[in-house]
């Protein structure tokens, strides 16, 4: 662990001096790349020093525990019991540290949700999700930007994308990538029976021009009047965008926007992420890369979730976590379950570092 810490320690050195030489000021790419990095890792080479710091104290109190004055001799003792506590502490924190992280953790985060079977009540229910992210992002200090909306006819939608921006938000809610499970009972079912509804949540990192080498010669930008809620500009000016990527077919529209510009430059916005998104289950697959934990890697297939009503329960099936607090979850109180899925990979992680 130590020559880990060593090598991390003599890197954050490298990077300091390197931030200072105006060949590399001059180069914003490379600029933006090591100061990610040097971000990554500073808590960690902090962490390090004073764990130095206190393992050297440890070692001048053993010293003055055999001083020949009793008092001195004392002192040394109580001080030295509370300095191997704290390097205990120090070390367990230093292991999860060296965790492996994931480079997209700082990022913001384009979210879609859609509902998916279980015709209207799985459109409700993605409605009830989208609201229950926007509460958890309120209580967080996020902003939100809604991006495209497709109200459905009896609630909720059947289609909503929006993105989060704020402080680590991909850290948070990578883990919500996949199948969302609702059992209860319709406000439309007349003999009281509980129907099951799904609606998939898709969770993007946001992914800057830096990151993806994007020809707009490979896209093709198409305007029609936008639909649905908007005010007097619905269905009146073509201000909705679809931009669609030639070489790959992906197709991203927003509609949401007050202009077309903005439409086009949240279109733009998607299409990055989507296109990163690529990138990496390409690099993955080709590097024969899989996540580390068991939790799962968000395909919109795989049931994540299940929020059951009538009993107040919402259970994580990919950790078997269980907490008779949906009421709470709606609300947007996500923090128990994220919680609790963090806490599982890095019990994984440190398991697999074993």
């Amino acid at each position: 662990m130590r020559d880990r810490l060593d090598a991390i320690e003599k890197r954050y050195n490298q990077i300091n001096e390197m931030l200072s030489d105006p060949d590399i000021v001059k180069d914003i790419k490379k600029m933006t790349e090591l100061s990610k990095e040097q971000g990554s890792i500073a808590t960690t080479v902090m962490k390090y020093q004073e764990y130095k710091k206190v393992l050297s104290s440890i070692n001048d109190l053993k010293e003055l525990k055999n001083d020949k004055d009793p008092e001195i001799s004392e002192f040394a003792s109580i001080e030295l019991e509370e300095a191997e506590n704290k390097i205990e502490v120090l070390e367990e924190e230093l292991k999860i540290l060296l965790i492996p992280k994931d480079p997209n953790d700082e990022k913001n985060v384009i979210i879609e949700i859609r509902g998916a079977a279980g015709g209207d009540e799985a459109n409700i229910f993605a409605g009830d999700l989208f609201r229950m992210y926007l509460k958890y992002a309120e209580q967080k200090g996020w902003k939100v930007e809604i991006m495209d909306l497709e109200p459905s006819e009896v609630g909720g939608y059947s289609q909503v994308q929006f993105m989060i921006s704020g402080d680590s938000v991909y850290s948070f809610l990578k883990y919500e990538s996949g199948s969302h499970r609702v059992q209860r009972v319709p406000a439309t079912e007349s003999q009281g029976r509980i129907h099951t509804s799904t609606a998939t949540v898709l969770v993007m990192p946001e992914a800057d021009q830096l990151e993806v080498n994007l020809d707009m010669n490979d896209v093709r930008v198409d305007t029609f009047c936008a639909s649905g809620h908007g005010g007097q500009s619905v269905n009146t000016t073509k201000s909705a965008v679809r931009v669609t990527h030639i070489p790959t077919g992906i197709v991203v529209s927003c509609q949401d926007g007050k202009s077309q510009h903005e439409n086009k430059a949240n279109a733009l916005k998607v299409l990055y992420a989507r296109l990163y998104e690529k990138m990496e289950e390409e690099k993955n697959e080709k590097e024969g890369m899989e996540r580390l934990s068991k939790i799962g890697r968000g395909d919109r297939s795989e049931k994540i979730r299940t929020y059951n009503y009538p009993q107040n329960r919402v259970t994580d099936h990919r950790i078997g976590f269980t907490i008779q607090q949906l009421d709470r979850v709606m609300e947007g109180k996500l923090d128990p379950i994220i919680d609790a899925l963090h806490a599982y990979e890095q019990q994984q992680q440190l398991t697999k570092q074993n």
